[in-house]
């Protein structure tokens, strides 16, 4: 079966989700890797002898199928990267998980996606603005992730249910459990309107190391992350750093200058990693999601040499009235961070227009 063979794949020591999309592009599929022998392994870049040991290692089977009983039992989805289900803006992100495990009824490639992330110990002021701006994009129908964490992230969740939008919660740990328990109520809630989502086996516990991992996957989800309150240092700026490494917009509601729990989101507006939000047509203009947002076009140069590159990305525009970059990446099939290279050079040249929320199209 092969669900088995990509649940072994996550198992193997030393082989992490990057790894593990290079050991099946060279042998042409998750199955082949198994069935590989040691001298052509060996011969993959990246991949050393302990690694070859390990993936000959016959033992990940073991654990595979105790995990395949446990989906089977629980009537869990699975999403494998090469499937068309799976989440296609996460797909464009060079870490994104092999497998993904899901619970739930949200469509995961929802065309308005917004992750809402910040601290657990949310403010009087901040339960105020998130409630405010979730509810203010009800009639944008945007689908809201969240890491069902205390603070923030469970009133995130909440506030969606009660507007009637879907919510995703994005786990630390697998699905036999739910963790902080206090939000177990909250999480069955979620699987009637929204799901749970995680790249962790079910036994996993919510161990430390887990959160940032966690991170990647809220960021990577969306079309962009807003920070409602931060301290310094905490999860929010973690996840809002990789947001804006995979080239996704980033957002922060602006505190008072002495407010502790605000010093993150002002730090990310006062550095440029964050476009500073007040309310939610702030969100709806900067993501394109209001139809009367535009930005005006540059002009368009009498003469323009393209790359074939350019070309490519120029031949996609031309079919579509307008993609996202996480679009654009998947049917050129670039990293997104060539992609936004490359259309910056476009745009540069008048060729492309750049709308808000990273939206392009051909410069009429």
């Amino acid at each position: 079966m092969k669900l088995l063979y990509q649940i072994a794949i996550t198992l193997i020591p030393g082989v992490g989700d990057i790894n593990a999309k290079k050991l099946i592009s060279y042998c042409g599929g998750v199955e082949a890797v198994f069935s590989e022998n040691k001298s052509a392994l060996l011969k993959i870049p990246g991949i050393g002898l302990s690694t070859t040991r390990a993936i000959l290692n016959k033992k990940v089977y073991e654990r595979a199928e105790k995990e395949l009983k446990f989906i089977e039992k629980y009537k869990i989805k699975t999403l494998y990267f090469l499937d068309k289900h799976y989440p296609s803006r996460l797909k464009n992100c060079i870490d994104s998980p092999v497998l993904l495990y899901y619970k739930g009824d949200a469509d995961l490639n929802s065309l308005k996606i917004l992750s809402v992330v910040g601290t657990r110990r949310i403010s009087n002021y901040g339960k105020k603005v998130c409630k405010e701006i979730i509810e203010g994009l009800v009639d944008a129908d945007v689908l809201v992730v969240s890491g069902l964490a205390y603070g923030v992230d469970a009133l995130a969740h909440k506030i969606s249910l009660d507007s009637n939008l879907r919510t995703v919660a994005v786990l630390a740990h697998g699905l036999d459990r739910i963790y902080p328990s206090a939000n177990k109520n909250l999480a069955e809630k979620m699987l009637e309107k929204g799901g749970l989502l995680t790249d962790f086996l079910s036994g996993t516990n919510p161990d430390r190391e887990n959160f940032p991992k966690r991170n990647r996957i809220v960021a990577g989800l969306s079309d962009a992350t807003l920070v409602i309150e931060s301290g310094v240092k905490g999860g929010a700026l973690i996840t809002a750093e990789i947001a804006n490494s995979y080239n996704r917009d980033v957002f922060a509601v602006p505190g008072r200058t002495n407010d502790k729990f605000s010093e993150g989101c002002n730090f990310l507006i006062k550095t440029n990693r964050a476009a500073l939000i007040q309310n939610a047509n702030d969100i709806k203009y900067m993501l394109s999601w209001d139809e009367k947002t535009q930005s005006k076009p540059l002009q368009k140069q009498m003469f323009v040499d393209l790359s074939k590159e350019d070309e490519q990305i120029f031949k996609v525009l031309e079919e579509h009235e307008s993609l996202s970059i996480d679009q654009i990446s998947q049917k050129c099939n670039f990293q997104t961070s060539k992609t936004a290279s490359i259309l910056l050079n476009l745009e540069f040249k008048g060729v492309v227009q750049c709308l808000p929320g990273k939206v392009y199209k051909i410069n009429d």
